[in-house]
Order: C-alpha cells, then sequence, then structure tokens
C-alpha cells in the first residue's frame, strides 16, 4: 500500500472511530481523537441523522466498497427472510475479497482485493479476478500455485498476518500452509468481525 493511500486509511480510520488497517491501529493508540486540528475538540452532539451516515459508512469503509455496491447488497438483504441488518452483514462477508482477507490470506481488504484482481485466488479451482464475487458454502478458496511462491504469499502461509488479523471465523475451515480455505456455511452476523450497528444502516437506507 502506497504511504498516500496509507495516511488517508489513517485518516479515515480516525474520521470514523475505528482502526480499518493494522498501521491505522497504531496511529489509535497514539492519537485516540478525530483527524484534523479540531480533533481533539469536544465534539457537538451528532444528529440522528449523522449518527446513522457514520455507521453506514463505517460499514462501506471495513469491506472497502462503492456506495452503490453497498446500496445493492442491501436490496437483497432486504428481500430475505430475517433481519435486514444481520442479513447484510453476512451477504458482504461471503464477498471473495472479505474471505481471502478473514482467511490470513492478506493483510488488508485493500490487500485481498489486490490478489483478487490481479488473478492469484481461484473458487473450486478456477480464477476469479471479482472481489464482489459471492461465495456459496462448500465453496474452497485457494491462492493459485504459481502465485504461492510469491513473497506476500510466502509471509501468508508462514501466519505473518495472524498478529494482526481476528481469529478464524468458525464458517471457514483454513489450511494456511496450503493457502486453502472453504466456506463450510453462511455466516451468522454475531460472528462476523465487523464493527456496526447494523440498524443504525437499516434506519439510514430506510429514511
Amino acid at each position: 500500500m502506497s504511504s498516500s493511500r496509507s495516511r488517508r486509511q489513517v485518516r479515515l480510520s480516525r474520521a470514523l472511530g475505528i482502526p480499518l488497517t493494522p498501521k491505522a491501529v497504531k496511529y489509535f493508540e497514539r492519537r485516540p481523537y478525530g483527524p484534523g486540528e479540531h480533533g481533539r475538540a469536544r465534539r457537538r452532539a451528532e444528529s440522528d441523522y449523522a449518527v446513522r451516515l457514520k455507521e453506514k459508512q463505517r460499514l462501506r469503509a471495513q469491506y472497502g466498497i462503492r456506495e452503490a455496491q453497498l446500496q445493492r447488497v442491501f436490496k437483497e438483504a432486504r428481500g430475505e427472510k430475517g433481519l435486514t441488518g444481520e442479513s447484510l452483514v453476512e451477504l458482504l462477508e461471503m464477498r471473495l475479497d472479505a474471505l481471502v482477507l478473514r482467511s490470513g490470506f492478506a493483510r488488508t481488504i485493500a490487500q485481498a482485493r489486490q490478489d483478487v484482481v490481479h488473478r492469484h485466488i481461484m473458487v473450486d479451482g478456477k480464477v476469479v479476478d471479482r472481489p464482489s464475487f459471492r461465495v456459496r458454502p462448500g465453496q474452497t478458496i485457494q491462492v493459485r500455485p504459481r502465485s504461492q511462491v510469491m513473497v506476500p504469499f510466502l509471509a501468508a502461509a508462514s501466519g505473518a498476518h495472524r498478529d494482526v488479523l481476528p481469529p478464524v471465523p468458525d464458517y471457514l475451515t483454513v489450511e494456511l500452509e496450503k493457502l486453502s480455505a472453504t466456506l463450510v456455511r453462511r455466516p451468522r452476523r454475531e460472528e462476523v468481525p465487523v464493527i456496526c450497528d447494523v440498524q443504525m444502516v437499516v434506519e439510514y437506507y430506510s429514511r
């Protein structure tokens, strides 16, 4: 990740109140307040709209997706049985780039997306270059054999990202040394390691 992109991610992390990258975690520990010259100032109470907008932006930033993509998945979630907010996170979590990250093959969601776009990732033995690809339960994600000798993937296979990533969730089985993972079932909201009040997101889109 370039230094300018890294700085942008740190700034966004501080604005949203959540660390979006491992580097942002370190900045956050040193400067746990918002960006800019007024970051330390006591904040005015935010409006209901601002609170809901911030939660929506938090969710979008953690998956690194565009507004149109989030809206599309929200519409799909609204058509499912059960709670819309929970369905929204569960559907987002089945994105290929999200599962590459959760499996420990990448260090950040941006890196996971690049890995997919650059054709390093296979699903059930076929290269898939769409980060938004929806992985189905039972499907296996694997780093392409000829890509496994690249330095970033050698580091991943050795467990180099374990210190900055949450534990592998129960909906995935991972063979890290083989850079292979299987989605065993649909994720449940409470298992997904994203920080977000999903009801606020539902209220934002339902206004």
